[in-house]
């Protein structure tokens, strides 16, 4: 296979000498297509879809590399020479008609956008059986809006009051650049408000523009109109009417009337819903994921949320809505017709994973049994059985017998497709994608220092709002009980002892943790249904965690005791107090559609108070790895100056309660599979108090700054539509670990030093 691979790169190598070998005497091989336009804010990607014809594509050092491929075999005598024909590109020939197609396509597109007079002139240079072409795009003075009126308000007053109301008619001002596209999008927009308010049957194209261009020195008057009804249902409010669900019922069956028999229809809170003996789904659990109501006025919105609820519930395999417009006592209705599928019930699912933390190599799997409509009600009903196992490299800290890491445990999990949020049900309840989830877990790990337990509780209410744009997760009571009944000597002795690494011992001390979260996620755009995407798409999200306030409440009232070193303990048990917040921030801009710039902001502080001098070891945050600074590997960076040469060992101590990330990614897609990248990354870890074991790490707000570290790498994806693979490699810039100085090694970079590697799945923000 290795000499396979190698003969063809060295045949592409070869071929690249020649890319017009397989050009026909007489014609030209379209080598580049340029566009040059000096009109602001309409550039060479905005411009380049409209070309007609394209040059072979083509990459960094490798040049046309499909037309290479196709170039290398005269013939398809041989599978190798077949594949090449056949993964290969032929050569793109120059086409005088397809050009000037090209430069009219242009121009139409500049027109669109206000530039009536633009010009487009093409310029064509042969040589060597290549051709270079390339378009000079003048734009002109744009047309202007002089003024802008509508006359809807003469067609139907209804319809003008919604609109005005809804600020739907400040489409465009005096001054604007008579852009078409602006003026099709708020035809769109206006089209949208009225389907969300009753208007079933309304189409954008009841809405048309009138331009007078005349009427100045580039200058045009526009005027918004509304079609006149042409048929007695148009421009007509509705509301929900009768609503019928088929709860799972076969089709066959429904067809049947000798096995009526078999059916059972019931009325609830307006539904007629109807099953079979033995119910697919219990009539409350349909109800709460309905939202197509009688009585309720008509609207797109409630049409994708019912089938966002609907879908997004285990059991139910497709959802299928059929809308009928009736007439009852002069008034317009919408009966509905919603078809439930059922899909598989039981899914089961076995994994094996290989691992690699930091350079230890191990094997993970797992077995998962499921359950997708446990209690009738679409509930999932989940067990996870995880394991394994892992082989630790010896090191020169600990006298280690066994260099093995394993790691088991199980998981029970529980979801309701409804909110049981007892207070707020009443305000929340007919919110999408709603449920609640219930868990509770044991893990245990084994290492040659220490055998540790977790044992988690948690509860969990999850909601969307703002048309899917903002996600809500609360989490009103978590518990984690962490406990470690066996230590090596050694361990003892190098970090938990009082005199050698009291920080260390509070993280691994036996305690409880009761917490609630809070987290918010915030797109600016619709993710369920289909709309446009702003110019700079973006999501935020932000949480907070508090810890121990339980406890405190029930010590407070002389429900526990304080042990012999003054900790507060409940039950019986020392429980940790702290309070956490995150914040980040990750925007996009697209340029055309092979250049993207993401960037990501984080930020993120803890505080321990009262019972806990020190944040749990698993709430603390690491720097470094694929989703951080990348010219450094997972845990590795930080906190603050610290360095290895601080302490002799480093071991638990690259952790911290302050965290800062930015980053700065340009993306560029090659072909539909492969995708590069370079990135710009900064950001440390700090601890919010001053920790003996930690020299170097407290945060300073005057000189934190100095601290941040920096990297900068390449990368390459490949991008499987279902799976997106990535593969960085980062440098370091700047390492704040090193002495001043000689921070700043992207002067005098050390590859075996400065160098890592990520092998990750997704994007890294």
């Amino acid at each position: 296979m290795k000499k396979y691979i190698l003969c063809i790169f060295s045949l592409i190598t070869l071929a690249a000498c020649n890319v017009t070998k397989k050009v026909p005497e007489g014609s030209y091989l379209l080598n580049k297509a340029g566009i040059s336009s000096d009109v602001k804010g309409i550039g060479a990607s905005e411009l380049r879809p409209f070309l007609r014809q394209r040059p072979n594509a083509s990459i960094p050092i490798v040049g046309k590399w499909k037309l290479h491929m196709y170039n290398i075999p005269d013939n398809d005598s041989t599978w190798l020479n077949r594949q090449l024909l056949k993964y290969g590109d032929p050569p793109v020939l120059y086409n005088e008609q397809l050009a000037v197609i090209s430069a009219e396509q242009i121009r139409m597109h500049l027109n669109n956008k206000g530039y009536l007079n633009a010009e487009v002139d093409t310029t064509l240079e042969k040589k060597d059986k290549k051709a270079n072409l390339f378009f000079q795009v003048t734009g002109n003075e744009p047309y202007r809006i002089r003024s802008f009126r509508d006359t809807i308000r003469s067609a139907d007053t209804t319809i003008h009051k919604i609109l005005s109301d809804s600020k739907r008619l400040d489409i465009i001002r005096e001054g604007d650049i008579f852009d078409l596209s602006v003026l099709e999008q708020d035809r769109e927009r206006m089209t949208t408000t009225l389907r969300n308010r009753g208007y079933y049957n309304f189409l954008k194209d009841n809405f048309y523009f009138l331009a007078d261009t005349t009427v100045g020195n580039h200058q045009v008057d526009v005027t918004l109109a509304l079609n006149n009804p042409t048929d007695t249902t148009l421009h007509k409010q509705y509301n929900i009417g009768k609503v019928t669900v088929i709860n799972g019922v076969d089709a066959r069956l429904l067809e049947d009337s000798t096995r009526a028999n078999r059916l059972d229809t019931v009325q609830y809170r307006g539904l007629q819903i109807i099953s079979e003996k033995d119910r697919f789904l219990l009539p409350q659990s349909v109800y709460y994921n309905i939202f197509l109501r009688p009585g309720r006025l008509y609207s797109d919105r409630i049409v994708e949320r019912t089938y966002s609820s609907l879908n997004g519930m285990g059991p139910v395999n497709q959802t299928a809505i059929n809308l009928t417009p009736v007439v009852r006592n002069d008034s317009n209705f919408l009966d509905s017709r919603i078809t439930l599928f059922p899909g598989n019930l039981h899914y089961m699912q076995f994994g094996v994973d290989g691992t690699n933390s930091a350079g230890d190599l191990g094997v993970a799997s797992n077995l998962t049994y499921e359950h997708r409509n446990f209690l009738k009600g679409g509930e999932t009903f989940r067990v996870r059985l995880n394991a394994a196992y892992e082989f630790i490299r010896a090191t020169d800290s600990l006298d280690l017998l066994d260099n093995s890491y394993y790691e088991y445990g199980a998981e029970v999990f529980l979801s309701v497709p409804q909110l049981l949020f007892p207070w707020m049900i009443k305000q929340l309840k007919d919110q999408p994608s709603a449920s609640t989830e219930f868990s509770a877990g044991i893990n245990f790990q084994k290492r040659p220092e220490y055998l540790r337990q977790f044992f988690n509780l948690s509860s969990r209410f999850q909601w969307s709002s703002l048309e899917w744009k903002l996600l809500n997760v609360l989490e009103p009571v978590g518990i984690t009980y962490v406990r470690m009944p066996w230590k090596s000597k050694r361990f003892i002795d190098l970090y938990l002892s009082e005199d050698a690494s009291p920080i260390l011992r509070y993280s691994y001390d036996e305690q409880l943790i009761v917490r609630s979260t809070y987290n918010v996620t915030f797109t600016n755009y619709n993710r369920i249904s289909r709309g446009n995407m702003p110019v700079i798409p973006f999501r935020i999200r932000s949480g907070i965690e508090l810890a121990g306030w339980l406890p405190r409440i029930v010590t407070g009232l002389g429900g526990g005791k304080q042990n012999n070193e003054g900790i507060e303990e409940f039950f019986g048990l020392q429980y940790a107090e702290y309070v956490k917040g995150d914040f980040d921030i990750a925007p996009m801009i697209a340029f055309g559609d092979k250049n993207t710039l993401a960037a990501h902001f984080a930020v993120g502080m803890a505080y321990p108070y009262g019972n806990s001098t020190v944040l749990p070891f698993e709430k603390r945050y690491y720097g470094g790895g694929a989703n951080s600074v990348r010219g450094w590997s997972t845990r590795t960076l930080g906190p603050g100056t610290f360095s290895r040469d601080s302490t002799g060992h480093d071991f638990g101590r690259r952790v911290g309660d302050v965290k800062l990330d930015f980053s700065v990614e340009y993306r560029r897609k090659l072909t539909r599979l492969f995708e590069m990248a370079a990135f710009v990354d900064a950001g440390n870890i700090w601890t919010i108090k001053d920790y003996v074991e930690q020299p170097g790490g407290l945060f300073s707000w005057d000189k934190f700054y100095k601290e941040l570290a920096v990297s900068y790498g390449l990368g390459i994806r490949f991008d499987l539509n279902f799976l997106l693979i990535r593969v960085d490699g980062g440098m370091k810039a700047h390492n704040p670990a090193l002495p001043e100085g000689s921070r700043w090694t992207i002067f005098r970079p050390e590859f075996r030093r400065d160098f890592a590697f990520h092998f990750a799945i997704g994007y890294p923000f």
